[in-house]
């Protein structure tokens, strides 16, 4: 009798552990983020993640960061398409780059690993969705200690926050960005460009028929200590202004509570309309602070 109940006892103590531990996991992958620790442990003050679904029924986008030897690499991803298409084609987007950098102690080339990273998450899209409509626009920003590294298809925003300046890194593929790079060229006019400044529909993405660039920081940005990355689905920069950003950038609190408040005053916007939003910002760990 007292064999089986020292018996029960132990395998009542084993639920509690692995209750006990679930439960503090879903508490640190709370409000959209998920973290892959790789060989390195996480480090809550230095990466912070916030997401809202806007007014739509699905939160489509989707957020990962990975901290290994090599570095931190960060996947942001922002689903296109209907009912659970568009969360798919995210989590696949999210999901190629950082299955690809886990296991890496040393990434000596990141602008090829990017680049043909891409390539696969948007196969894998198509095979994935077949006939249906559907996609993601991509984001994955890589920081080795010294520099910044980044890759990008479709209209997902990343900044430098430097001193007291929010210095805007991406172009993205926006059909006003689109007009600009057109007229720069001379295949447009200087009025056509201007018609098409406010015409924010994105014209690439990953899972698109015929995709075939991105836009890739081919020169790293060399990083300085106290520096900020911050990366935006339209979610965000949609409600905000750049200016209503870089101030809450700047507040002297944790990277938790910036993207918390970016978050609230985004939702706090009076559009009948938004659109899924997330925030990921990363502090910069610079290894040789001198530089």
């Amino acid at each position: 009798m007292t064999g089986n109940m020292t018996f029960v006892i132990g395998i009542a103590a084993i639920l509690f552990t692995v209750v006990f531990v679930r439960l503090l996991l879903s508490i640190a992958v709370s409000e959209g983020e998920a973290v892959r620790m790789g060989q390195v442990s996480h480090r809550a003050d230095l990466y912070a993640v916030c997401q809202t679904t806007g007014s739509q029924v699905v939160q489509a986008d989707c957020v990962q960061v990975c901290r290994n030897f090599a570095g931190t690499m960060a996947a942001v991803a922002d689903g296109i398409g209907k009912e659970n298409t568009g969360k798919l084609c995210a989590q696949i987007a999210v999901d190629t780059i950082l299955d690809r950098y886990e296991p890496y102690r040393e990434l000596q080339n990141p602008q090829y690993f990017l680049r043909t990273s891409f390539y696969e998450a948007n196969i894998r899209i198509q095979k994935t969705i077949g006939e249906r409509r559907g996609g993601a626009c991509l984001a994955a920003i890589f920081l080795d200690g010294a520099s910044m590294y980044y890759a990008l298809a479709g209209d997902i925003r990343i900044a430098l926050l430097r001193g007291k300046e929010l210095i805007p890194i991406s172009e993205g593929h926006t059909m006003d960005v689109l007009a600009a790079h057109a007229y720069q060229e001379g295949r447009i006019s200087r009025k056509e460009a201007v018609w098409s400044m406010d015409e924010k529909r994105i014209w690439n993405y990953l899972g698109m028929d015929g995709f075939h660039e991105m836009e890739i920081g081919e020169a790293p940005v060399r990083l300085k200590a106290g520096d900020l990355v911050f990366a935006a689905t339209k979610g965000i920069w949609q409600e905000l202004s750049w200016a209503e950003i870089e101030d809450v950038l700047l507040r002297p609190i944790a990277l938790r509570a910036m993207a918390m408040e970016l978050v609230r005053q985004a939702e706090g916007r009076p559009e009948d309309t938004k659109e899924n939003g997330s925030v990921l910002i990363i502090k910069a760990e610079v290894s040789n602070a001198a530089d």
